[in-house]
């Protein structure tokens, strides 16, 4: 492995970045820092997901080789829906929700793309304010008459819907691929844009793009895609037990986020440091070493999470999401910041007691048994003779032990652990 600076899509590669290219010239351009590259997103919620990171992220990676990232929020399109991927017909959403989500995620872009003018300076554009005053005869005309239905009934999106005999496909998610086609015209002739990029499913997609505009312009544009991304166990990256994992704190805590990636398995981490990090190559080289030497330490998890977590909650973020995550476990709970208790314990079940109960102390068996840590006062005394129970992260050895309101959290919290991983929160209500 070399030392010298990786150009740009030596360092995609390496990354395993690059699933399909469309052009051998494609490395060249974009080393050379010539290529305008646009991705397109659905603005479907108020927030993107960790599943849109790849994407966004090799925009960046573009940039800093000096070439100019488009990110493209899908007005019109998000009110279509995109069959790629998918097994039935989408919600269509109205203009006003698309018009709040597009606000609500460009604050987010500023968080990855550099849209400080300049050469490369990054754009953000919605395709509502063209498609959405395109007239049905002109998109036939300009657009339609150059892609055969042909080309389009044989794209692997549209295959995979016609083979579900109920569902199908309708007429409106099947000409998605023309309007997406009709982006990158648009792109091209508003900003010399090049280059579109996507993961593997959207192939079918940008080759359509890449034919309309030979056709229609007699240019030679490029299409770029990365793989999709499962998690070690096949399932769809992005996804946690909740849902998608999103970029506003608001809808994931930065505590969330950052143990989605702390859960990070051995077998994976190496590959998303490479897709979710901009660390060297040198320093995921030396993680990954970590992981087959030394993976108790999980160096290399804690390097993912700190990585982006610090990216779109910054420093204080981060450092609140390390202190919950400690929060579990460490016996100096009452010196924290109650944010991070708070973020700790959110997903805790919950037990609420009075405060007036605890100012003559509740036995510990009671509330253990009561708040379903244990099924009865037996099992709990039986369970804290085994050295099984934690309050507030002390382990407690007298199964006479009563608890009182100088056990009481700040924020009104007491933690209650059975073993490792079984939490209760008792919530401490005034009268």
């Amino acid at each position: 492995m070399s030392k010298a600076q990786p150009s740009v899509f030596e360092d995609l590669t390496w990354r395993g970045l690059v699933y399909q290219a469309s052009d051998e010239r494609l490395p060249a351009m974009l080393d050379a820092g010539e290529g305008t590259a646009y991705i397109g997103f659905d603005p479907s919620g108020d927030s993107l997901h960790v599943g849109h990171l790849i994407q966004l992220f090799n925009l960046r990676r573009l940039q800093q080789g000096g070439n100019r990232p488009i990110v493209l929020a899908g007005g019109a399109t998000g009110m279509i829906g995109d069959p790629s991927g998918k097994s039935a017909e989408r919600n269509l959403l109205s203009l006003d929700e698309i018009v709040h989500n597009v606000e609500k995620v460009s604050a987010q872009l500023t968080r990855v793309l550099d849209f400080t003018p300049g050469p490369a300076t990054a754009t953000l554009v919605n395709n509502f304010d063209w498609l959405g005053k395109e007239s049905l005869l002109g998109f036939l005309r300009d657009v339609g008459k150059h892609i055969t239905v042909n080309q389009m009934i044989h794209k692997e999106s549209v295959q995979t819907r016609l083979m579900e005999r109920e569902s199908g496909i309708s007429y409106t998610e099947f000409s998605y691929m023309l309007l997406q086609a009709a982006d990158f015209l648009h792109l091209y002739d508003a900003f010399g844009c090049n280059l579109q990029m996507g993961a593997s499913d959207q192939w079918g997609n940008i080759t359509t793009g890449i034919e309309l505009v030979r056709k229609s312009r007699g240019a030679t544009v490029y299409g770029l895609t990365s793989p999709l991304l499962l998690k070690a166990d096949g399932t769809k990256f992005g996804k946690s037990e909740k849902g998608a994992v999103y970029l506003d704190a608001a809808r994931t805590s930065v505590y969330e986020f950052y143990q989605f990636f702390l859960r990070s398995e051995d077998a994976s981490v190496g590959q998303y440091l490479k897709f979710f990090t901009f660390l060297s190559w040198e320093e995921i080289t030396e993680l990954e070493i970590s992981t087959r030497d030394q993976p108790e330490e999980r160096r290399a998890q804690h390097a993912l999470a700190g990585e982006v977590t610090r990216m779109f909650h910054g420093e204080e973020g981060l450092a609140l999401a390390r202190q919950a995550s400690e929060a579990l476990f460490s016996t100096d709970v009452f010196s924290m910041d109650q944010r991070a208790l708070e973020m700790a314990l959110a997903g805790a079940p919950a037990h609420h007691i009075g405060a007036a109960a605890l100012g003559q102390g509740v036995e510990l068996m009671v509330l253990l048994a009561e708040s379903g840590l244990a099924q009865s006062r037996s099992q709990a005394r039986k369970l804290i003779e085994q050295g099984g129970i934690y309050l507030n992260n002390r382990r407690i050895s007298d199964a006479e032990q009563r608890v009182t309101t100088a056990d009481v959290l700040p924020g009104g919290r007491i933690m209650l652990r059975r073993g490792k991983k079984e939490y209760v929160s008792v919530v401490v209500e005034q009268a």
